[in-house]
C-alpha cells in the first residue's frame, strides 16, 4: 500500500496509540486494545480510511527535470 500518514499527523497518531494503551492498562480496561489501531497507523504510515476516501497527508512529491 502507499503511504497516506505524514508528518505531524504521523507522530500525534503514535502519541495518541501510547496514550490510549496506557491508559488501558493503568485502568485495567481491555479497550485500551484500541491504541493499537492509530499506533499502527502511524509505525506503517498507511490508513485505511485514507485510502477509502482519497486523503493524504504525505507531502507530495514533485518531478524535476
Amino acid at each position: 500500500m502507499k503511504a497516506n500518514v505524514g508528518g505531524i499527523d504521523k507522530v500525534l497518531r503514535i502519541l495518541v496509540g501510547i496514550l490510549v494503551i496506557a491508559a488501558g492498562i493503568f485502568f485495567k480496561n481491555p479497550w485500551g486494545a484500541i491504541g493499537l489501531v492509530p499506533l499502527l497507523t502511524g509505525l506503517f504510515n498507511v490508513c485505511p480510511a485514507y485510502s477509502i476516501f482519497g486523503i493524504s497527508s504525505c507531502k507530495l512529491k514533485t518531478e524535476t527535470n
